[in-house]
């Protein structure tokens, strides 16, 4: 598989975490996984929970970080434990239509979180620096913030990359805790809601709400991109899974903050709910600026700032991992996961797929993303059951066996959760 940066190398040194090493170097991929998976979507899914249920759902966010620490680390294990990726595992497993489908899928999900993407880009972009009327700012902005990051992701290769993106969620870590506590959120209230459980009716939808905010937090097929990471980091065999459990806590432990926060800022703000994206993160900011007394106009500019970091990571992360994802998922591709990363047919390959991934969605930017936010909600939610799904049952398949991947009660006993209540939630995005 084609992985970009002249610094990755299937024969790199196994990784182990050790007194010498940076703190970039021991977390990297956990860092990846939090900047990539928070993006403009999450934020305002997060702000619209607390607007309806308040500080009581803050323990969903602790829980929905657990749940996807969990299928990350089913994903490392496999990989480790096999030498291959999880979705080259379920494709030898299963009948090759399997694979042009789940193909078709990527496809579907790449346009649709491409637009988003940009879009959010632009939205932000140009609440911090307008230009023009907002339709024609956010256009600018968002090609603008697609062609920086491809030009990004190929200057440095990984390294520039992870240095990059470890910027963006400093600042987003940094300026969204802040604000939060700028804020003054009953603090009492805010512990109660981390620790005591409870769902509130909110006219028949707490439920619902609370099964979103739930699979809302760590993003959705970005987590198979962390396959990618950990190879580039030279995590090679079983004895770096203690290395990726420890940075994929530190990842989740940041993602499950970020949605705190925002649930907390939610709660304290009056939230227009027929806004959606970047536009309600715009909206937030303005909101703060009036709400928040003297620290209002702070705590708005930072919040732009923030948000920006948010989603400018998030597309850095998809235009940097999902194309070498879909090198490794195709056919001519497969065979070659373990070669050398200059292979001329995959390096080409790479960079058609990140070009289109690019360009194409940018023909979104002028229209409404209403039904383009809507197929990426409904394919997001189906790739967390499949996911958990395809965990279970690779313990079962021979490679599974073969190589000694299984899961313990623990583990069998979250994804089987996992399965259940991302697959109800599935069940009614795609009714509705």
């Amino acid at each position: 598989m084609y992985q970009p940066g002249p610094d990755s190398s299937p024969e790199a040194p196994k990784s182990t975490i050790t007194r010498g090493r940076s703190w970039l170097d021991a977390i990297g991929p956990g860092i990846l996984v939090a900047a990539t998976g928070v993006g403009a979507g999450d934020l305002a899914g997060g702000a619209l929970a607390g607007a309806r249920l308040k500080l009581t759902v803050l323990w969903v966010c602790l829980v929905g970080a657990a749940l996807k620490f969990v299928l990350c680390e089913g994903l490392a294990r496999w990989q480790l434990s096999t030498g291959t990726s999880v979705a080259d595992g379920v494709f030898k497993s299963t009948h090759s239509v399997v694979r042009c489908t789940f193909l078709i899928y990527v496809a579907a999900w790449s346009f649709c979180i491409g637009g988003m993407l940009m879009s959010a880009c632009g939205e932000c972009a140009q609440a911090i620096l307008p230009i023009g009327d907002p339709t024609f700012g956010r256009v600018v902005h968002g090609s603008l913030h697609s062609l920086i990051a491809i030009f990004l992701v190929r200057l440095g290769g990984f390294r520039l990359f992870e240095r990059m993106m470890a910027i963006c969620i400093g600042i987003m870590f940094v300026t969204v805790v802040l604000v939060a506590a700028l804020s003054d959120p009953n603090w009492g209230e805010v512990m109660r809601g981390l620790v005591v459980p409870s769902v509130p009716h909110a006219d028949g939808k707490g439920v619902a709400w609370t099964l979103t905010l739930m699979a809302g937090v760590g993003g959705t097929l970005t987590m198979l991109c962390y396959g990618t990471w950990i190879r580039e980091k030279g995590r090679a065999d079983i004895s770096a899974l203690r290395d990726c459990r420890i940075d994929l806590a530190a990842g989740y432990l940041m993602t499950a903050g970020f949605g705190v926060c925002m649930v907390i800022l939610g709660s304290r703000l009056p939230i227009d709910q027929g806004l959606k994206g970047a536009n309600l993160i715009t909206q937030i900011s303005r909101d703060m600026q009036q709400q928040l007394g003297e620290f209002g106009t702070v705590a708005g500019w930072m919040f732009r700032i923030g948000a920006w970091g948010a989603v400018f990571s998030s597309l850095l992360g998809v235009w940097q991992s999902v194309p070498a994802l879909i090198c490794e998922m195709l056919p001519q591709s497969a065979a070659l996961s373990t070669t050398k990363i200059d292979q001329r047919t995959d390096r080409r390959r790479y960079n058609t797929i990140q070009i289109l991934l690019g360009i194409v969605p940018a023909f979104c930017l002028p229209y409404s993303l209403a039904n383009v936010q809507k197929v990426a909600g409904v394919t997001g939610a189906l790739f967390l059951p499949m996911f958990a799904l395809s965990l279970l049952l690779l313990g079962w398949t021979a490679a599974g066996k073969q190589n000694g991947f299984r899961n313990g009660l623990l583990s069998s006993s979250v994804l089987t959760l996992s399965l259940l209540l991302f697959g109800y939630l599935a069940a009614q995005r795609f009714l509705n």
